[in-house]
Parts: structure tokens; sequence; C-alpha cells
């Protein structure tokens, strides 16, 4: 298996996933912060809705700047991070469907204006700055969900909340 189809097997996966976890948030608890210091619940779900339309991102662009051209998501409700999720993922489909190998070695660059955070491939930023940046968070929100004894899904196998 080459590694278009490795990607685009965990980007249906990790979407799959991440959106099992949103859809198990109600508007209501959007607010919660576990932590003066924490994202709310919804600023949290949105930067993972984000990282995972980052993916197509990555294959058109040869930096994405936050100071430049940069427009966050600002999703307000479930649904409309659900179908946020859903514009993201068809993107990177189809972006992923089109790439070719030369563009998989092109470097990539996340930006803040004159400051670069992290320059690499395009395959490595796809999985450290998207795949596992994404993951991290996703834990995150499944201390949230816990905080508020919403049921958190099992995404890798069984989780106390869903035993399968």
């Amino acid at each position: 298996m080459g590694l278009k189809q490795a990607l685009l097997i965990e980007v249906e996966r990790e979407t799959e996933n991440t959106r099992k976890m949103i859809s198990r948030i109600e508007d209501g608890h959007l607010a919660f912060k576990p932590h003066e210091k924490s994202m709310s619940m919804l600023a949290l779900a949105r930067h993972i809705v984000e990282l995972h339309s980052w993916v197509g991102e990555i294959l058109s662009k040869d930096a994405l700047d936050f100071h430049s051209g940069y427009t966050p998501l600002r999703p307000a409700t479930v649904s409309e991070l659900l179908e946020a999720l859903k514009v993201g993922y068809e993107h990177n489909i189809a972006r992923l469907q089109e790439v070719n190998e030369e563009e998989w070695e092109q470097t990539w660059s996340l930006k803040a204006g004159a400051h670069t955070i992290a320059s690499m491939p395009r395959k490595a930023a796809i999985r450290y700055i998207v795949q596992n940046h994404l993951i991290h968070h996703r834990g995150q929100l499944s201390v949230y969900l816990r905080l508020n004894d919403i049921p958190v899904p099992g995404l890798y196998g069984p989780s106390a909340d869903d035993p399968r």
C-alpha cells in the first residue's frame, strides 16, 4: 500500500472518530472550560475540526501564514462544527486523490508572518502538524466530555461508555 492509500484510510477513520466525539456534544456544553487557562469546549472543538481541514491545505499551498490570508473557522454550534468537518473531509479526500509522488516531498511551512513555526515535507506535515496534533486535542476533548458526564465513544476500541 502506498502513502496516498494509507493517508486516505487514515483521514477517513480519524474524521469519523472526530465526528463521533463532536456528535456527543450538546450546544449547551460549548461554553464549558475545565480550568480558567483552558479553551472552552467550543474553541477546542473548532481547533480540532480546523486541523482536519489542513490536510487539503497542506497539499494545495506552500504555506499557511496566520498573518496573511488566514481566516479561522468560526462554527458556533455543534451542527456547524459537523458541517465544517464534512466540508473539510470532502476537500481533503479530493486533494489526496489528486496528489502525485513529487508533491509529498515538497516543503510546506506553517508561519506567523516572518516567523516560521515549522517547515517540513508535506507528508511529514500531514502526520505531525495535522494528525498527531488533532489526536492530542481530541484526547483533551474526551476529558471535557467525561467531566460533563457525556458518554465518551470508543475510537480505537471500547471505552468505559462504549463497551461494544
